[in-house]
């Protein structure tokens, strides 16, 4: 697992309150609303020093942690590992 998945995962987990794989599609699951969704989107541009843009709110992006990883991949230009621009735990 890749640093960036393993801190949205530990967010997620912390966050829900129970354990959250990479692939889990918590919003599927029921276990995340509308305004958890705009906390998630707080978090990413937070820890990853990136702006989302309103273009960039599709909620496929943010349906599980694998997903959030290749979009904050995608916004940073992050090499594989995913670990270069993501700031402490």
């Amino acid at each position: 697992m890749s640093d960036i998945t393993e801190q949205i995962t530990d967010f997620l987990s912390a966050a829900l309150r129970r354990q959250v794989g990479p692939d889990d599609d918590y919003f599927a699951q029921g276990l995340v609303d509308s305004l958890f969704a705009l906390e998630l989107v707080t978090f990413v541009e937070n820890r990853f020093a990136l702006t989302i843009e309103v273009e960039d709110l599709d909620l496929d992006s943010f349906r599980t942690a694998g997903r959030i990883t290749e979009f904050v991949r995608r916004k940073t230009d992050a090499p594989e590992r995913g670990e270069a621009h993501a700031e402490g735990p």
